[in-house]
């Protein structure tokens, strides 16, 4: 199970204290089993800041703990804090990372399942899109996206499997696999009834919870090959 830890402290030596946090994440490279950390200051107490730290469990929390290097660390920390910082520990019984959701049903309600109107309500108006099918570097608007959803589930009947998604910051890189059956012309070619699939990574961009710019990088030759638009 998920551990987090938070950091409660106030300091008017931030500075000092981010050296010191540099410091420490160099002298534990290759040893510290945190994951994540995030800090945060107070909006309303410039001096208050909050960290919060990420482990893959409780017990590698306590490994971490143990290190010597975060003992010495955290014996300065106390002494840059204008008293001593306070400590709580969390087992994570839920995580929701919104915008990975947020990307998941773009690929299961709106490309395969069909809902374009949920495109309006998931990408944002001035949505700048990148595809490498395309000649332009890049196209802008959510109605981009409802074309391009609409012309392949035309040509196509398909489906997605989600094979990793990683999110970082404002952005999710999503890897899938495609399979559809060739059911309409697709690149000039009437329908085979062929079956074809690909590979792909997409990155989205979130702004104020909804996609802003989109990245698609995918195998084409190879369904244009499997449906004969080229022979190779």
């Amino acid at each position: 199970m998920t551990f987090v830890q938070i950091v409660d402290c106030k300091t008017r030596r931030y500075d000092d204290m981010n050296r010191l946090m540099d410091n420490w994440l160099e002298l534990t490279e290759g040893k510290r089993t945190a994951t994540h950390s995030v800090i945060g200051r107070d909006r309303s107490d410039s001096d208050h800041y909050v960290e919060i730290i990420e482990f893959p469990s409780y017990e590698q929390a306590m490994e971490n703990s143990k290190l010597p290097e975060t003992n010495r660390i955290f014996e300065e920390m106390v002494a840059l804090c204008d008293g001593m910082p306070t400590f709580t520990d969390l087992d994570v019984v839920r995580d929701e990372q919104l915008n990975k959701a947020t990307a998941r049903r773009f690929y299961e309600e709106i490309a395969v399942g069909g809902n374009l109107d949920l495109v309006d309500e998931l990408f944002a108006d001035d949505y700048r899109d990148h595809d490498i099918s395309k000649e332009e570097d890049s196209t802008v608007g959510s109605h981009v996206i409802k074309a391009d959803v609409a012309g392949w589930r035309k040509a196509f009947d398909f489906g997605f499997t989600i094979d990793s998604q990683v999110a970082e910051g404002d952005q999710v890189v999503t890897r899938w696999t495609w399979r559809g059956t060739h059911q309409d012309a697709f690149m000039g070619i009437p329908a085979t009834g062929r079956t074809a699939d690909m590979t792909g990574v997409t990155i989205f961009s979130f702004r104020d919870g909804r996609i802003q710019e989109g990245w698609w990088t995918y195998d084409l030759l190879r369904v244009m090959r499997q449906v004969g638009a080229i022979q190779m």
